[in-house]
């Protein structure tokens, strides 16, 4: 089924509905649901996946008999990987299209593009990917990692674990790889190595020829000691960079990538050449075993047609935002604003790995940490874990944070 017959099917569910009926046999007024995911540009690799479990996850709400007594109905718009557009295509959610709450974003440059847009027209955002902190609204929701959650974990894992001696941060060049970079190299300062040993390298989105940059950063690998890359590369420039290093020899046993933007989704694309042996850090990965995230994997695919083939770590986090904002507007039987972001906090949902999602004060959620490595058949085998869920704290000294063993 193509996304747009599958669309157009979800549509026809929600208009079809027994229980969207008042008792005087008229259609009750559906609650309106922004979907803000680029289907096109640099993003469409990685937004188009969270846009289609999304309207999987409204038709399975629908089937179980709305929200209130109401039809979910989903409105749908591209902003096409413009950063402005986001912005733009907002404003037409909150003020055309009367949508009740919007799930969208992947970058940080289009989540901060939207947040003046819900601040001015007092909507809810629910933003379901990894940030660099620095940040907290009133009006988002923010799903995915805290630095605190997600990048300091895990490179205090290749610090103390791998013991890496030598630093390529190499990222695309907005706001989040510079924001968490800066947080990263203070905190390998203060964890004494030199600041020769740190190499930065920043690449434009949709970059396609890595030769140069793979090229420097194997130069720079041989003359220290054992290296890794910690990437921050986001959208389809990441298939263009593994395969460029498998190009020019480059395996995870010589220099590991451990990337933050690099999950199942991604890595479904490079059936061809797939990164073997590299590292991504994660709050979820397919590969978890328990009862939730299977049943949650088999409807998925189900629901979907075959629409959806792979999970990944900000479907998981869409997922329990959906919980939540609908735990939400049935405690206070109200999808008002006000009432929903009061409600919201303190509420907490089961995540897929077997745990429970918090939401706190300070609109973030609490979150286990994951290090997988990739295998052969796309599939993580987790090798690292956080002894216990971690809050999300988007103001935290990156040198304070304390040494998580894991397991």
């Amino acid at each position: 089924m193509t996304p747009m017959l599958y669309f157009r099917a979800s549509l026809l569910l929600v208009l079809l509905m027994p229980c969207a009926l008042h008792a005087t046999g008229k259609m009750a007024d559906p609650i309106r649901v922004g979907v803000l995911y680029s289907s096109t540009g640099t993003m469409a690799t990685s937004e188009t996946r969270l846009k289609d479990a999304l309207l999987v996850m409204i038709d399975q709400q629908n089937e179980r008999g709305g929200l209130l007594g109401r039809p979910l109905e989903a409105v749908v718009i591209d902003p096409m990987s413009n950063w402005t557009l986001y912005a733009e295509k907002a404003r037409q959610l909150i003020e055309r299209e009367h949508v009740k709450v919007i799930f969208g974003c992947w970058t940080s440059a289009s989540r901060k593009a939207v947040k003046p847009v819900v601040e001015e027209l007092n909507g809810l955002l629910f933003y379901p990917v990894q940030y660099e902190g620095r940040e907290q609204s009133d009006n988002i929701f923010y799903l995915g990692a805290a630095p605190n959650q997600q990048a300091l974990p895990a490179v205090r894992y290749l610090l103390e674990t791998m013991q890496i001696e030598s630093w390529v941060l190499a990222g695309t060049d907005y706001v989040y790889p510079r924001t968490t970079n800066r947080m990263l190299v203070e905190f390998l300062l203060q964890n004494g190595v030199p600041v020769e040993d740190i190499m930065i390298s920043y690449t434009p989105f949709a970059h396609a020829d890595w030769q140069r940059t793979v090229a420097d950063i194997r130069k720079f690998a041989s003359q220290r000691g054992k290296t890794a890359i910690v990437s921050t590369i986001n959208g389809d420039a990441n298939v263009a960079f593994y395969r460029e290093l498998a190009q020019q020899g480059v395996s995870a046993d010589e220099i590991p990538v451990l990337a933050f933007s690099f999950g199942e989704g991604e890595a479904n694309l490079m059936e061809d050449q797939l990164p073997v042996g590299h590292l991504s850090a994660w709050n979820y990965f397919m590969s978890i075993d328990s009862p939730e995230n299977r049943a949650f994997i088999a409807s998925l695919q189900q629901q979907s047609g075959g629409l959806v083939t792979v999970a990944n770590d900000p479907i998981e986090a869409q997922y329990i935002g959906f919980k939540l904002w609908m735990a939400a507007v049935n405690a206070v039987a109200s999808t008002d604003t006000n009432k929903v972001r009061q409600a919201i906090i303190g509420l907490s949902v089961k995540n897929l790995s077997g745990g429970e999602a918090e939401m706190l004060p300070n609109h973030h959620i609490s979150k286990p940490a994951y290090i997988g490595r990739l295998g052969p058949d796309g599939q993580y085998e987790i090798i690292w874990k956080s002894l216990a869920d971690i809050p999300g704290d988007p103001w935290i000294d990156p040198v304070s944070v304390e040494a998580d063993k894991g397991h």
